[in-house]
């Protein structure tokens, strides 16, 4: 009779599914010349709030959009858009993650299984056009976000542009259970260590959203355009910290 695998050895073992051949490899991750196209703007307060789950809040109506290009040594490289919303947690200043879009499926799950990053499937892309630094996402065949930059226009403070590259973010994460409610509810709280910036720069930008069914960065109005920047810098993301259960 053959042996089973121990349960001690499978309690040992396991940290993602399948448990022969994971789909993606123990965090943390580590990201170099990570390239980032943000543009942040002001939108309208209520339907901003009206994304932004309690304890969070919100006093001012600032959104970011960041089109990356992911350089990732145990992920490989790939592209992917993530929208943040300034809000406060207990007197910090911190980013809550909406949503975010990625064309990597190892990434997709990794960020969502471990640290619970909203993220879906879609086709962002960062390239540069002549003088252009441009950005978009497609999803499900259209066009969902586009940006544009005047390319290497105006160095930017290197600190100024290592504290945006490590501010803290913090998600909605939901992991349900096998009745289809919630087994996991709670806010996790993720920061970004060993920040080297290489490059920054600010300078015109431009962002327009398209409205879509699955992917409604639209029904976040771009008001009024605050910064658009332009940085390569190497990061890691570390392990997470649950900073409120909604089921405790």
């Amino acid at each position: 009779m053959a042996n089973n695998i121990p349960a001690q050895d499978v309690v040992k073992r396991a940290f993602a599914m399948p448990f022969h051949s994971p789909a993606y490899p123990p965090f943390p991750d580590t990201f170099l010349d990570r390239a980032s196209l943000t543009v942040t703007y002001r939108s309208d307060l209520d339907k901003v709030a009206a994304l932004v789950p309690e304890p969070l809040t919100v006093t001012e109506p600032v959104v970011s959009i960041a089109f990356l290009f992911m350089r990732a040594p145990k992920l490989g490289d790939y592209y992917e858009v993530a929208q943040s919303i300034r809000t406060e947690l207990d007197g910090e200043q911190i980013l809550f993650r909406p949503s975010m879009y990625a064309e990597s499926v190892a990434a997709i799950m990794d960020g969502r299984e471990i640290l619970g990053l909203p993220k879906k499937y879609g086709q962002p892309m960062l390239r540069l056009v002549n003088d252009t630094l441009l950005g978009t996402l497609e999803y499900g065949g259209s066009l969902v976000a586009r940006a544009t930059m005047g390319y290497g226009y105006e160095e930017m403070d290197r600190e100024k542009a290592k504290e945006a590259a490590g501010a803290p973010g913090v998600v909605l994460k939901i992991i349900p259970h096998v009745d289809g409610k919630p087994r996991i509810l709670e806010l996790v709280r993720f920061a970004y260590e060993n920040v080297t910036v290489k490059d920054a720069y600010t300078g015109p930008g431009t962002l327009e959203l398209f409205p879509h069914a699955l992917a409604p960065l639209a029904e976040l109005p771009v008001r009024e355009i605050l910064s658009v920047t332009h940085t390569v810098s190497d990061v890691t993301l570390q392990w997470g910290e649950v900073v409120h259960d909604y089921l405790a």
